[in-house]
């Protein structure tokens, strides 16, 4: 039985009285409980990918995982949207997000799995990760990398229709690289491209998890800042007209919306 944790809700709020672990007060509130636990969750994930058993309950179980963790931590999640998700009706679509940190394509699956079935657009470095690998070609991740994005392109059109045409969705993040601020000059329009070659809408997906930050000197460690929400917000699907490129102001505008009502609720 799946345990999805937003069955019929449209909005989720971390409860105000959700209790923070002891342990991570007890340990000063150090970054090392949060990866202590969610290395956790990837070898336990990762082994159950190896073994051919990460289907869409498993994906959900360890992703709730993650989620905990962040509440745990003291942070808020903040959920907006989820009919939209719902609304598809398992139909695939391309939704398309900025990109801030690694605790999305750990927390996603928690969020989206019980309404869309979907794989990554991820750096080809991380199918030779270790745990990570089995499970990111359990979940069908198109690898790119990102030192030549003509052939990136190429390979996450082609590759990414196939994903579409069977029926799954495909989450593309059109940034090059993790960005705490929405920019659109850095916003590229893959994500609307491989939508219309492949008959599909496109879903805007705005969102915050600068909760985890980049390292500054290992990118993947850094610290944690649990006063900062957590949040996703999801838009309605759009069809892709002509060009694309109403699609594709849209989906900027809809985030770049998202950012400045956050902005103002967090003053």
């Amino acid at each position: 039985m799946s345990e999805y944790m937003f069955n019929g809700l449209d909005s989720y709020d971390t409860p105000e009285d959700h209790p923070v672990s002891l342990l991570f007060k007890l340990m000063f509130k150090s970054r090392w409980y949060f990866y202590f636990r969610n290395f956790g969750t990837f070898v336990r994930s990762g082994r159950c990918a190896a073994k051919g058993l990460l289907d869409k309950d498993m994906q959900i179980h360890y992703s709730n995982e993650n989620i905990r963790l962040i509440e745990d931590c003291g942070a808020k999640l903040r959920l907006r949207g989820l009919d939209n998700l719902r609304a598809l009706n398992g139909q695939p679509a391309v939704i398309i997000g900025n990109h801030m940190s690694l605790l999305e394509t750990a927390s996603l699956h928690a969020v989206m799995r019980e309404y869309v079935d979907f794989a990554f657009v991820v750096k080809e470095s991380l199918l030779e990760t270790a745990y990570i690998k089995d499970i990111l070609i359990a979940l069908g991740a198109i690898g790119v990398s990102r030192t030549n994005p003509r052939e990136d392109l190429k390979k996450v059109l082609t590759e990414g229709k196939k994903v579409l045409q069977a029926g799954r969705s495909m989450i593309v993040f059109p940034q090059s690289t993790r960005t705490k601020n929405f920019d659109r000059e850095q916003f590229n329009s893959i994500g609307v491209k491989l939508a219309k070659s492949a008959g599909v809408p496109v879903v805007p997906m705005a969102l915050k998890t600068d909760f985890l930050e980049n390292g500054k000197i290992i990118r993947d460690l850094g610290g944690i800042v649990p006063e900062r929400d957590v949040r996703f917000e999801f838009g309605p699907a759009m069809n892709i007209e002509g060009n694309g490129q109403a699609q594709q102001s849209a989906v900027e505008d809809f985030i770049a919306a998202a950012f400045e009502q956050w902005q103002q609720e967090e003053k």
